[in-house]
Order: C-alpha cells, then sequence, then structure tokens
C-alpha cells in the first residue's frame, strides 16, 4: 500500500472521525437541553440515543481500520493480532445494523399510511447486515493467508536447516 494511499485514507478517517464527534456534541446537547418539540408530535429523544450510539459505533469502526491499515503499512497484517480489529469491526457493523433496525421500528408507527418506507428501511438494515458477512468472509480469507504464511515460515525454517 503506497504512501499516498495511506495518508489520503487516514485523511478520511480524520474527517469522518471528527464529524461523528461533532454529530455526538451536538446530540448529546439536545438531549441535555430538552429540545423535544413541544406540538405534541414525536420525542426525538430516542433517534438522538440512537444516533449517539451509531455514532460510537462508526467510531470504533474506524479506529479498528486505522490500526488495520497501520499493520498493512508495516506488512505485519497476516498476523494473529488483525483478527482482534476485523473481528470489532463485523461487531460494530452488526451493532450499526441493529440499530438502524431500532430506527425503523421507532420510525414505523409514522409511516402506517406508507409502509413502504418501513420496509425499505428494514431492506437497508438487511444490506448492512450483508456488510458484515461480506467482510466476516474476508475474515476467513486473512485467516487462510496467516495460515499459509505460518506455513511457508515453518518450511522456511526447515530448509535453513538443511542448508
Amino acid at each position: 500500500m503506497g504512501k499516498l494511499a495511506v495518508r489520503a485514507l487516514r485523511a478520511v478517517l480524520a474527517v469522518v472521525l471528527a464529524g461523528t464527534v461533532f454529530v455526538q456534541v451536538g446530540m448529546v446537547w439536545a438531549l441535555v437541553g430538552g429540545s423535544d418539540p413541544e406540538d405534541g408530535s414525536l420525542p426525538l429523544t430516542s433517534f438522538r440515543v440512537i444516533t449517539i450510539l451509531g455514532m460510537v459505533s462508526a467510531q470504533v469502526a474506524l479506529v479498528c481500520v486505522w490500526r488495520l491499515v497501520a499493520m498493512v503499512r508495516r506488512g505485519t497484517v497476516f498476523s494473529h493480532a488483525a483478527f482482534r480489529y476485523v473481528d470489532i469491526l463485523i461487531g460494530t457493523i452488526v451493532a450499526v445494523a441493529l440499530l438502524w433496525f431500532a430506527v425503523t421500528i421507532v420510525n414505523a408507527p409514522g409511516q402506517r399510511d406508507d409502509p413502504g418506507v418501513s420496509v425499505i428501511m428494514a431492506g437497508i438494515g438487511v444490506a448492512i447486515l450483508g456488510v458484515a458477512l461480506m467482510v466476516l468472509v474476508l475474515r476467513m480469507l486473512l485467516a487462510q493467508a496467516v495460515a499459509r504464511d505460518v506455513e511457508a515460515a515453518r518450511m522456511q525454517a526447515e530448509l535453513d536447516e538443511v542448508i
């Protein structure tokens, strides 16, 4: 992975992380300030809590990706240490999907006239779970690569003994 690609990815990750922190601060401020609508419409508290939790999940995922990029740059990604970050990443993606389903459930009563919106939102949640499954498949590929790397190191050691 080239230096330019690593720097560009880190810049994007830093901007997204700063954006999520900004949104979180705004949501916490709104929760503490108690600025729910007074006209009897749906209180926004549940949406705000879900948003804050979603931002935490996104931040954890960003940190994991940052660490994995650092491992790629150092050439140590094919090690057992990478599994910790990949497993956490899979967990955060599943958490985001569950949070999205919570948004769908909280939003559903307002969509009684047009239930298609709730169906589309549920479909998006399933798509998010699909991303988690794709990362799980990539984890399996990483496991195979680590196993082959260990085997290659063992074979190299045997060859060094013979020579």
